[in-house]
């Protein structure tokens, strides 16, 4: 069985004490899991899915779990859907990209680590929290009469999309 499969089909059978239980513990050993990332710097990892699994202590369907949230941190995203205990998986994290999707997600358990303090310093941490910040926020471009048409004809905005 495919293991993101496996991970959603568990949620799916529990109640929702029983899911309450499920994702506690779940956050619990991926907290785990970040920790030794963070702290043997481990960058990349080149394997099955099961020895990643048991390198990290983590079981089959939380390795779907887990695949599916760090998905985004990495330099070549993996087909989370496709992964079973013995597909081969290539994964490079993109730190940066790491800690920014730890703030998206909420999870001040992760990007709150100790561990953090490996790669960047507070101020760091700070800048890359105000940058995140700032990509979430809407802004809104205020094109001139005579600025180039944001549609990308190379008029200017007054004979393109301005015109009324």
């Amino acid at each position: 069985m495919k293991l993101h499969e496996a991970w959603i089909k568990k949620l799916k059978a529990g109640t929702r004490e029983q899911n309450e239980v499920l994702i506690r513990d779940y956050y619990d050993k991926e907290t785990e899991v970040y920790r030794k990332i963070l702290a043997e710097r481990a960058g990349t990892f080149a394997g099955t899915a099961a020895e990643f699994g048991e390198k990290y202590g983590i079981s089959g369907y939380e390795i779907g779990a887990f695949l599916d949230g760090i998905n985004t941190s990495l330099k070549t995203p993996v087909d989370v859907e496709a992964v079973e205990e013995e597909t081969h998986i290539d994964l490079e994290i993109v730190w940066r990209e790491l800690y920014k999707n730890m703030l998206k997600a909420k999870a001040d358990w992760l990007y709150g680590l100790p561990e953090w303090d490996n790669f960047y310093t507070e101020d760091e941490r700070r800048e890359i929290t105000k940058e995140y910040r700032y990509s979430q926020q809407a802004h809104s471009v205020k094109v001139g009469r005579n600025d180039p048409c944001p549609c990308g004809s190379g008029k200017k905005y007054k004979n393109c999309c301005g015109m009324e």
